[in-house]
């Protein structure tokens, strides 16, 4: 795993800026540093190195191809790559092997196959920039879900890419300046979608694209696709795979297996993230599976009741008999960590699980450099409870006349919501709604919509109108606005399964990962998502998904295979932070300061009336608005963190 940072300017560049953007994220690489300039002398590489495959230098990048055309640097890793290897032997091109590293294998496939048919063969997680010196041309491609972060524009007269925005401050000409039309739809998503960035004059690539430049940056292509879900989706759901039950348990049993093993190739230490949760478990149980070693399994512990899954965790290590570890960790410990989150993600993002995720990956560096993580089988199998209760709301919803919706939904606008939840305690637990003071707002803007898309669309949004949040803003379209381009599913479960598998997976979930991990020198891996588990994922029938009023039923069959079902029978937690209540309490003052209303004015991005009403609202125990809050204050967190450069 690694970092990789260039820039492209006809005025020239300069070895020793381009090294100084490489330093920048050092933490993604810490182990080698190679710096290349081209004959010209306007185009300048860099990579930043963490050694997992090939520890000696014939895997030094930036790697140059035998015959001095080609030039690549690359993050990530390729598991098929020495299938590739025989492949390219076997077409009958002579191949001079230096060493046994993956970048090797992928230099050789971009020369001898070309761009888009090796992306098209590759098994992996990867960000590369490939340089033609005879066509004059780069080329920058990112993997099929979206694992690793690829960043690129022109911005003060160069065009730059790299890994993480952070790099491109070390460039001279660097300016930042905050595109407020993407501000506002981080506040509806709490993370920036791609190809956004924050900053006005950068993107960030899309999964499974790859573009081309040219002109010296001047000329950037559209974002070409090489592998494309939707028709992925839409094929899947045509063709189902056939066979009885047992035959499907067996063959995702057998991809699973593959991929995981695939995965578990280093030649440095490995392990696993284990939160107890039947994702992490499957694919700690097939690594031990196929070890002859106890694995190495990590799990952070909170002692807040409702936010703790160590005690599963650990009983499932028990089980498999992996070598166990697990740090309880104290409130005072989990807000230390607050302060570094925008030097990490660089851009804004408040999904409030980044903190034990950072947490957990401190954990697993001081004892490994590989970590599997079990990302991916919610928005694969239908593992969210929001898929079950989207369908249940949606067909309700889409027999009413939408007049009708809209009567309702201005009459629970209206409607004070304390005194019907104080109505509703009087009832049996079982008729009870938890928080429908706070729910009754949120339901009254999805009653009203007028398709599914726009339903699933408020309902995965934090700020429902966030360009009247966000001074001068005029809020991007994304793909939940164009359903025309949406694959032809039957099931709304899963049109939301695909539109997670687009947006939230690889701009939260994935990015979540990455960053953490990567702040740490560790590379985490995702066998869920290998592309062949994905592609077989949308050929089961939603049958074999949900059932019997559970998700992930095909996945939870093959890992009755390893764990007992009685020791994963139990309802899904989330990996979160009490952030609701720290804010009332440990967080108050520091919050206070950074949504203080004088502050709020003066920055000039946000009309800071919703913000106080919310906020005083929130630490004086009448409403809970701790994810809108925590959107503003991861923000004002960061503009901070931007002024004090």
């Amino acid at each position: 795993m690694c970092g990789i940072v260039g820039y492209w300017d006809k005025r020239g560049a300069d070895a020793s800026i381009v090294e100084q953007m490489a330093v920048q994220i050092r933490h993604r690489g810490p182990d080698d540093a190679g710096v290349w300039l081209n004959e010209e002398g306007d185009l300048a590489l860099a990579h930043r190195r963490l050694s997992i495959l090939d520890l000696t230098p014939a895997g030094h990048q930036p790697m140059i191809s035998p015959c001095g055309r080609f030039t690549l640097i690359y993050n990530g890793e390729i598991y098929n790559h020495q299938s590739l290897r025989a492949d390219l032997e076997n077409e009958g091109g002579h191949f001079d092997w230096r060493g046994h590293s993956d970048t090797e294998t992928l230099l050789a496939a971009l020369r001898h196959w070309g761009v888009e048919k090796t992306l098209q063969r590759l098994n992996g997680m990867f960000a590369f920039a490939l340089w033609d010196s005879t066509e004059r041309r780069l080329f920058l491609a990112r993997d099929r879900m979206g694992e690793k972060p690829l960043y690129y524009g022109n911005n003060g007269g160069c065009f730059l890419f790299g890994s993480e925005l952070k790099s491109f401050k070390a460039h001279p000409h660097w300016q930042a300046a905050v595109d407020r039309n993407v501000l506002a739809l981080y506040m509806r998503h709490n993370y920036v979608p791609a190809p956004w960035s924050i900053y006005q004059g950068i993107n960030k690539l899309s999964p499974a694209h790859f573009v081309v430049v040219r002109e010296g940056g001047q000329q950037i292509s559209e974002p070409q696709c090489y592998w494309n879900l939707a028709e992925i989706t839409e094929q899947g759901s045509a063709m189902r795979a056939k066979g009885h039950t047992e035959m499907l348990v067996d063959e995702l049993d057998t991809l699973l297996r593959d991929a995981v093993h695939s995965r578990m190739a280093a030649d440095v230490p490995l392990g696993a993230f284990l939160s107890g949760g039947f994702d992490s478990t499957i694919v700690a149980a097939l690594m031990q599976a196929q070890s002859i070693q106890p694995i190495k399994t990590f799990t952070i512990g909170f002692h807040e009741q409702g936010y703790n899954e160590a005690v599963h965790a650990k009983a499932v290590a028990k089980h498999l008999g992996t070598d166990h570890t697990e740090l309880y960790v104290t409130p005072e410990e989990a807000i230390a960590v607050i302060p570094r989150l925008p030097t990490i993600w660089d851009e804004p993002f408040s999904d409030s699980s980044q903190i034990p995720t950072l947490l957990v990956s401190e954990l697993a560096r001081k004892h490994v450099t590989v970590s599997l993580s079990g990302d991916g089988g919610d928005e694969l199998f239908c593992g969210y409870g929001r898929y079950k209760q989207g369908r249940q709301i949606w067909q309700v919803l889409r027999l009413l006349p939408v007049p009708l919706r809209q009567s309702v939904a201005f009459l629970m606008k209206i409607f004070p919501g304390a005194p019907l939840e104080y109505l509703f305690r009087l009832l049996p637990k079982r008729f009870q709604i938890p928080h429908l003071a706070d729910r009754l707002p949120k339901l009254a803007e999805v009653v009203k919509v007028k398709s599914g898309e726009a339903y699933y669309h408020r309902q995965m949004s934090h700020w429902k109108e966030p360009d009247r949040l966000v001074l001068g803003a005029i809020e991007p379209q994304t793909i939940f606005n164009r359903s025309e381009q949406h694959p032809k599913l039957a099931d709304f479960r899963e049109q939301m399964m695909y539109l997670d598998s687009m947006t939230y997976l690889p701009d939260d979930n994935l990015a979540k990962v990455d960053r953490a991990s990567m702040a740490v020198s560790l590379e985490a891996r995702v066998p869920l998502l290998d592309h062949r588990v994905v592609e077989f994922s949308w050929k089961v029938p939603m049958s074999l998904k949900y059932r019997d009023g559970k998700g992930k039923w095909l996945l939870r069959e093959v890992l009755y295979r390893y764990v007992p079902r009685e020791l994963m029978e139990r309802p899904k937690m989330g990996f979160g932070v009490p952030i609701e209540h720290w804010l009332r309490g440990p967080l108050r003052e520091w919050g206070e300061e950074l949504l203080d209303e004088k502050r709020l004015k003066e920055e000039g991005f946000f009309d800071p009336v919703p913000i106080r009403k919310m906020w005083h609202e929130h630490v004086s125990g009448k409403r809970r608005w701790h994810y809108y809050l925590w959107d503003v204050l991861m923000f004002q967190a960061w503009l901070e963190m931007q002024k004090s450069g």
